[in-house]
């Protein structure tokens, strides 16, 4: 390890740049998921297969792939501008990476403060016990993000919500059908999720989900 670091020492990157680049590349994958769209993609997700009665059908890791190139797509333009003010610049030596982390930093600060909730800004300003600005965007990020990320479960979960209830009302008739019909030793959910996966295809339903994911963030 010593003999890495004399050597990329010697190609000129200090070993307290390396430190940070590191550490930033351990971080990326938290990075990724609380503060991009991802967290709010993935449980509406999970709650349409669960609602749909599917089980495992399609698997976790076909439904985190999804989020994560509906999360590119959705990110593509915040990406496009971190990449114009800062990694170029960076890259061809005209800023320094200290002022590099933080023009990356804006771009990702307004994308997370356009989708949080005032009250819950307000909430962990308050709870962060600093001053309240005029400007949003001079908080810092110690305090946008989790304020973000707890206003992405929210509306993540109310998204999960609206969607039980079609497919919870297809259950209840068919539940209530069979009881009348004596037929009560047949499991309600085996004659629901035909009819569930009928309607989900009926109205195109994934594209209909990726659609209102992605208008769903401002």
């Amino acid at each position: 390890m010593g003999d890495l670091l004399t050597g990329l020492n010697g190609g000129n990157v200090p070993t307290l740049d390396l430190i940070f680049m590191l550490t930033l590349v351990a971080l990326a994958p938290s990075i990724v998921i609380m503060m991009t769209s991802f967290t709010r993609t993935i449980i509406i997700l999970h709650f349409a297969r669960t609602a749909m009665g599917t089980q495992n059908s399609p698997p976790n890791m076909v439904i985190a792939g999804i989020s994560l190139f509906l999360t590119l797509f959705i990110m593509s333009p915040t990406i496009a501008q971190i990449n114009e003010v800062a990694y170029q610049p960076y890259r061809s030596g005209r800023i320094s990476q200290e002022e590099c982390i933080k023009r990356m930093a804006g771009p990702a600060k307004e994308f997370m403060l356009r989708n949080t909730e005032k009250e819950t800004l307000d909430r962990f300003v308050d709870m962060a016990d600093i001053a309240v600005q005029d400007d949003v965007r001079d908080y810092p990020l110690t305090v946008v993000t989790p304020a973000f990320m707890t206003s992405e479960l929210k509306r993540g979960f109310t998204a999960g919500f609206l969607l039980y209830l079609p497919f919870l009302l297809i259950d209840i008739v068919v539940s209530t059908t069979l009881m009348a019909m004596g037929m009560v030793m047949l499991p309600p959910t085996m004659v629901s999720m035909p009819f569930k996966l009928l309607l989900f295809i009926t109205v195109n339903g994934w594209e209909l989900l990726f659609s209102t994911i992605i208008n769903s963030f401002r």
